[in-house]
């Protein structure tokens, strides 16, 4: 009975990872030169829906699981405040993971962070931030009075830690 429930768990988390959804030629990507992100509005990790404050500089974004590690990693290492200090937002996509992993392994996870992380959770929302991008890359997105000056792509722990400064 046990190898038949971890069977069917397995399989409909690999179905779930599996399933792909056609790329809509018709999504206009959000992250561009020019355009506003002041009325962002995410939820946290909690649950808690944010917008962009009007003192924000700089978004980063991760989109996979192992540059999201790589901010996390990093943003624990930091005072509670240093993304507020710093001007900064961070935007976590956990759009891909299957709802059964997302509620079970990396929301709780997230919990546990003392750091605030936005959330792209749903496919469709998440989708125009990603368009055009290298979404293995840290994108670290300027902002000027809300509207997007330049977008930066990085990689390690210490480019974040340098951009920040």
């Amino acid at each position: 009975m046990k190898n038949i429930l971890l069977t069917l768990i397995l399989s409909f988390a690999f179905l779930g990872c599996s399933a792909k959804t056609p790329e809509d030629k018709n999504i206009q990507a959000a992250l561009v030169t020019g355009k506003s992100l002041a009325k962002l509005t995410l939820n946290d990790q909690f649950g808690k829906a944010h917008t962009l404050s009007a003192d924000t500089t700089k978004v980063i974004f991760a989109f996979a699981k192992d540059t999201a590690h790589t901010c996390n990693d990093f943003f624990k290492t930091q005072k509670d405040d240093y993304l507020s200090a710093h001007h900064a937002a961070f935007i976590a996509d956990v759009s891909a993971a299957p709802s059964l992993i997302r509620s079970m392994f990396i929301m709780p996870g997230l919990k546990e962070l003392k750091h605030t992380v936005l959330l792209l959770e749903d496919k469709t929302v998440a989708a125009p931030y990603k368009k055009g991008l290298d979404i293995n890359k840290i994108a670290v997105v300027f902002l000027k009075n809300g509207k997007i000056e330049k977008i930066e792509f990085i990689s390690t722990a210490e480019e974040l830690e340098k951009i920040l400064a």
